[in-house]
Parts: structure tokens; sequence; C-alpha cells
């Protein structure tokens, strides 16, 4: 995984680090309205498709060919005055760089292998991301009123050739009752105590960012805290409150959230987004907490064995997840949005705990994290699996509904290309004239 990730990260920068061999002359090898096509862009795409084990017919064809759409659509945009704002873009390169350096192992490691800062490595992708960023939006404003009814999954799903329907693994449903252990006041005000010492050595001149990576129990300690830019909508709201009534370089008062607790700093303000760095600190659980936490599960889950209580009300009126508690408990899949999760899809403690369930069991009280990455107590119950099987209409209905989405929108902008081409300049360079996946649509 970390080999790969270099390879795609460093063709996306065009070093030509990671291939040894010389790169070629560069040449403009197509047109599309205002924007050109390079043939390292076809070189690069080509060897990030390669790294990853791509091998088809025709691929620089098609490399060539998604480049001439993203081309027109990104022409479209410029002409309907459609664009992206660069704190989205900014937020986008965050994002992306934190997967490149939690795969790759460190920001050290990251630039050492480059021989680049983040910032410039940031700089290097800036413009593969914002056009990324224009083109999805373009395709959004084509696609975004399309739907399917029930009839038209029906048919997708009967044109599927057998080996094109999906294998889908086996997949379980859970659900959870969830108790957090009642925190202390002494360990409180310790942690209080703690930022209020931080907070004071700031504001004698040491430095935010040192002391973040040094003393935050935050994901983003080794970035110095820095979350990157933010709305108000993808900030917990307490601290949303703080961060955008500070001024640059301001440091907050000890903020309360869903976390823990803070130190804030203003980094920037773009818009309606803010960059923070912020100290995270979270007060430690006594054993008597714990104690108490798991005693009150194990008495709910022999309740619900004795068929005192079912599992369903025990959830509503016990678990503290508010989101589940009004769905019996039920767990949501965040990258499905549905009740399904692939056993490798939980997280680590969930997966060793429901694997060895059987159909309907509860299990013992365990320690594990909710999604703030808070320690919390919880039992859960096996509420079904599913075997190993070809997708169908009845178990997977969302899964098709989905691929003949996908597929209706695909028709819909394979016809806005060949309205739009026919109004915009385009050259197509000889060396791909002959290219299959460019025929009925690029060349008659």
């Amino acid at each position: 995984m970390k080999k790969l990730l270099q390879i795609l990260l460093g063709t996306i920068l065009l070093t030509g680090s990671v291939f040894s061999q010389p790169m070629l002359i560069d040449k403009v090898v197509g047109i599309v309205g205002e924007y050109t096509i390079l043939q390292s862009d076809i070189e690069n795409q080509y060897l990030q498709y390669k790294a990853q084990g791509v091998n088809v017919p025709d691929l620089k064809c098609m490399i060539y060919r998604d480049f001439l759409e993203q081309k027109l659509m990104m022409n479209q945009a410029k002409i309907d005055s459609l664009e992206v704002s660069e704190s989205n873009v900014e937020m986008s390169l965050d994002q992306r760089l934190d997967y490149f350096i939690n795969q790759i192992g460190s920001v050290e490691e990251l630039e050492a292998y480059f021989n680049k800062t983040v910032l410039e490595i940031k700089e290097d992708l800036r413009t593969v991301v914002r056009d990324q960023m224009i083109t999805q939006k373009m395709q959004g404003v084509i696609t975004g009123d399309i739907k399917t009814t029930p009839s038209e999954v029906r048919k997708f799903y009967n044109s599927l050739p057998t080996d094109s329907i999906p294998y889908i693994d086996a997949m379980v449903e859970i659900q959870h009752i969830m108790i957090y252990p009642a925190l202390g006041d002494a360990a409180i005000f310790e942690v209080k105590e703690r930022l209020l010492d931080l907070r004071k050595r700031i504001l004698e001149g040491e430095s935010f960012e040192t002391l973040a990576i040094l003393y935050s129990e935050g994901p983003s300690a080794p970035e110095g805290g820095d979350i990157g830019f933010l709305g108000k909508g993808e900030l917990d709201a307490a601290y949303a409150k703080e961060a955008f009534s500070l001024k640059k370089g301001g440091v907050s008062k000890i903020v309360e959230s869903d976390f823990g607790f803070h130190l804030i700093q203003l980094v920037e303000r773009r818009d309606d987004k803010v960059r923070t760095r912020h100290i995270l600190m979270k007060p430690r659980i006594n054993i008597d907490a714990r104690q108490k936490a798991i005693s009150r599960l194990d008495s709910l889950a022999q309740l619900i064995r004795s068929d005192s209580i079912s599992f369903e009300i025990a959830a509503r009126y016990y678990s503290e997840d508010k989101s589940t508690a009004i769905n019996k408990g039920l767990m949501v899949n965040p990258r499905t949005n549905s009740s399904q999760f692939e056993l490798k899809q939980l997280d680590t403690k969930d997966y060793e705990i429901a694997r060895d369930l059987e159909l309907g069991e509860v299990s013992k009280p365990y320690e594990s994290l909710d999604e703030n990455h808070k320690t919390v107590y919880k039992i859960i119950k096996l509420k079904s699996r599913t075997d190993p099987h070809r997708a169908n209409l009845k178990q997977d209905y969302l899964l098709l509904q989905n691929m003949a989405l996908e597929e209706k929108k695909q028709l819909i902008i394979e016809e806005w290309i060949l309205e739009k081409k026919n109004e915009t300049y385009f050259k197509i360079d000889p060396l791909y004239q002959d290219c299959i996946p460019l025929k009925g649509i690029w060349i008659d």
C-alpha cells in the first residue's frame, strides 16, 4: 500500500523520481475549447492505472477520452461561470494530504520521499484538485435531477449478464446499546488545569503548533493541531461558535465539545470557513466509572436474554447513542447509509465481537470508541446475517438502484457531450484518431 501511494502521488506531482526512465518531450495532443491535453497527462494517468493493476484494452485511448470529457466540462463550466471556492479546494487538498500521510506513515516520510515540504506538495496538487472539483460540479449540473424508478431498476437488473452481477460478501445488521462512563469532577478539573497552563505558555510566546504536537490527544496532533478549512456545519457547534469569534492568531478560552476539551487558534478565515489549530484533551476515566458502565450493561444483557425486556425497548430507553436509540439501536453504515455492513467495514472491536455471535445473540459488555473517538461501553446483538451471494433485487435493492442510476447518468452525460461538442472547437491528435473508445461520440 505504501509503495502504491508513493507511485500514485509521484505521478500526480510529475516529479519523475518514482520512475527511472527519462521523461519524453511533452506535446499538445488535444484541444477542447480553451483547454489543452498534454501527452504527459496521458502518460501519468496511464502509470497510475498500471500501478493499481488496471490492465484493459485501449487503456490510453480510454484515458484520452476521459480527458476530452473533462476539458469539455471545464470549458462549459467557464462559459456558465461555474466555479468552486478556494476554501473548498483547500479543504479537499487537506483531506487528500491527510490520506496520503496516513498511508505513507508520517509528514516527515512524505516530505523526505519527495524532497518537498507539505505546502509545496499541496501547491503541486492544487490545479489537479481544482479541475477535478469543477468537473464534478459540472457533472452534478448535468445529472442533478436524474432519478430511477423501481421498474427501471428491475429492467437494469434483468439486462445484466450473470457474470456482471456483483458478488456480495456476507453482510450483517447489528443493534447496539451504548453507555458512556461518568466523568468525575477531579478528572475534568485536571484537564482544564493542564489546558490553562498551556494557554498561559502560548500567550507568553510559545508555539501553539509545537505544543499541539506534544500534548494534543486529537488525530491532527502530528500536523500541529491543524484541521484545515471547515464551515460551521462541519464542526462541533461549541467549537464552531468559539472559532468563528476569534481574530487571526487569537487563542480561545477552554471549549468543551463532544470530542473533549479544546484550546483553539484561528489560523485564517475565508468566506464562510475557518482554518484552525486545536489542542484536544480528554478527561481520564477512573476504574469505578468503567465498572459501573459495564455492570449496567451486563444487567441489561441478562434481562434481554431472559426475555424480561426486548433489545429494542432497552435501546430506546437506556442507550446513550441518541442517533440509534430511536431506531431500536440499529447501527447505520456511514459508507452506504444502510443498516448492512460487510464485517470488514466494522470498527476493529465491533468486528472482533460480531464475527463470533450467533444470530439473535447478545454480546458481553465491551469497551469501544464512538465516532468522536470517545471511550464508550456497549453490548451488541446480531440482528441478521446474509451469506455471500450474487446481488438480487430482494436483498440488495439499494446497491442495484445506485448502479442503475449511475448507468442512467452516464447515458445523459454522453447525450450532453454529443450536443456540446458540436458547439465547441476541439482537435484530436492523429495519434488518437483510430481510438475505438472515441468512435460514435468524438469521432464519427
